[in-house]
């Protein structure tokens, strides 16, 4: 099994192109460690197709992606007097905390008319945020997307840190979040064909890190 470190590595080995992303992706990688390592939370927010790699990443780090990520001893055994519990504790696989914040179509849709359709995300962020380690994943191919700089915006308020994926300039993410990615694109479906690798990437390289020693 690859350690945390070679699967950084082997993004750059299979992207050249994103060693000038290196510093900030390693850096957004220490964040979401030190978030799943504390049992905070992952937050992701984004638009259109930015908003199905929410659900991606989401998808990724909640069960096994790379690893079957069993329960402990311990947690098996909360199942015991469960009927059917052995079984279930069988199947089940531990999770990185994480949540998409585009899949609350109730909300989103309540909180739009009545309220502001930019601060969408913003409202979700300021109330899932309790724990200083919480981190916001918000994907932007320019980075100007209002609904998403105002989700940032208020993680800083709310005091917690914020990655930004963009293309490469940054836009005006690149102002607020803690770490902006800012990959080799302009082009929003080629700014959309690095994200995934990277988050493929950052997502293997934490489950490593947190349950390869299992």
């Amino acid at each position: 099994m690859k350690t945390a470190e070679e699967i950084i590595i082997e993004l750059f080995d299979r992207f050249p192109e994103l060693e000038i992303c290196r510093a900030d992706i390693n850096a957004a990688f220490k964040l979401l460690c030190d978030c799943a390592e504390s049992g905070a939370l992952i937050m992701a927010c984004g638009n259109g197709g930015s908003a199905a790699d929410c659900e991606h990443i989401v998808g990724e780090l909640m069960k096994g992606f790379k690893l079957t990520r069993p329960l402990t001893r311990y947690e098996k055994e909360c199942f015991s007097d469960v009927e059917g519990g052995e079984a279930m504790a069988q199947k089940l696989q531990r999770g990185i905390k994480a949540v998409s914040l585009v899949s609350q179509a109730g909300l989103i849709s309540a909180f739009a008319n009545d309220v502001d359709a930019s601060l969408v995300f913003a409202q979700q962020v300021f109330a899932y945020a309790s724990n200083e380690k919480d981190v916001l994943i918000a994907l932007s191919t320019s980075g100007n997307s209002e609904n998403v700089l105002c989700a940032v915006k208020t993680a800083a308020a709310a005091g917690i840190k914020s990655v930004a994926v963009t293309g490469q300039t940054g836009g005006k993410l690149r102002e607020y979040a803690t770490v902006t990615i800012k990959l080799p694109a302009i082009e929003p479906y080629e700014v959309q064909e690095y994200t995934l690798p990277v988050y493929h990437a950052l997502c293997a390289a934490l489950e490593a890190q947190i349950f390869s020693g299992e």
